[in-house]
């Protein structure tokens, strides 16, 4: 099977998953792209942490087009639904496998799986725990691809979050830690790290767990 995943960013972390799923699969032929300047054509194009809307032309260049997003759709529309589902205190995150539509997040579900985050996960555990699910869901659909009934997603209202910026991992220092650490425990410390300022100058935030 000819498959190809495009994920925007070069330096998002879910790169190097998606590089041992590619090991892993090598009895596919698997190109992952960054642009949708470099998609050809195949059986089934991923879009996982794409930013890039593709069109419809673009997505007839396959016989499947398949988004994973990481909230419980038709709930969670928009950018990084997880981090922000995690600031406002969830430990639930529901999955959802989808086709690509011509409106962002509104193709009929595959499947949806569910992952429980600790209270205490920090950024690469988050991490590790939502994108291993992300890449059972694309082992479905390669498993799936000729036999799914997809479901078409209730027609309703619903919140469409934000892209996040490097703003949003400012930390109020006004404010408790502990009424912010699932801000603090979701901030990219490479990309987007937390950060506050005190007199004028910018400190980041680097957190660690003590395992002893």
């Amino acid at each position: 099977m000819n498959i190809t995943i495009l994920t925007t960013s070069k330096e998002h972390p879910v790169n190097a998953y998606l590089d041992k799923w590619a090991e892993k699969n090598q009895n596919h032929q698997i190109n992952i792209v960054h642009s949708k300047e470099e998609l050809i054509s195949g059986d089934i194009l991923f879009l996982i942490s794409c930013s890039e809307i593709i069109s419809k032309l673009e997505r007839e260049g396959f016989e499947k087009t398949l988004v994973v997003h990481a909230s419980d759709l038709p709930h969670g529309r928009g950018w990084s639904p997880h981090v922000w589902e995690i600031i406002n205190g969830a430990t639930d995150i529901t999955l959802s496998l989808l086709e690509a539509a011509d409106e962002v997040d509104t193709g009929d579900i595959w499947k949806k799986i569910s992952v429980s985050i600790p209270k205490t996960a920090l950024f690469d555990e988050i991490n590790e725990l939502i994108f291993d699910s992300e890449l059972k869901l694309m082992d479905f659909a390669i498993k799936n691809h000729n036999t799914i009934k997809p479901k078409k997603q209730p027609n309703i209202v619903s919140a469409h979050w934000p892209k996040r910026s490097p703003k949003d991992s400012e930390i109020d220092v006004n404010k408790e830690i502990s009424e912010q650490f699932d801000l603090i425990r979701v901030c990219d410390p490479d990309r987007f790290p937390a950060f506050f300022f005190k007199d004028g100058k910018k400190f980041n935030i680097t957190i660690k767990k003590n395992n002893e």
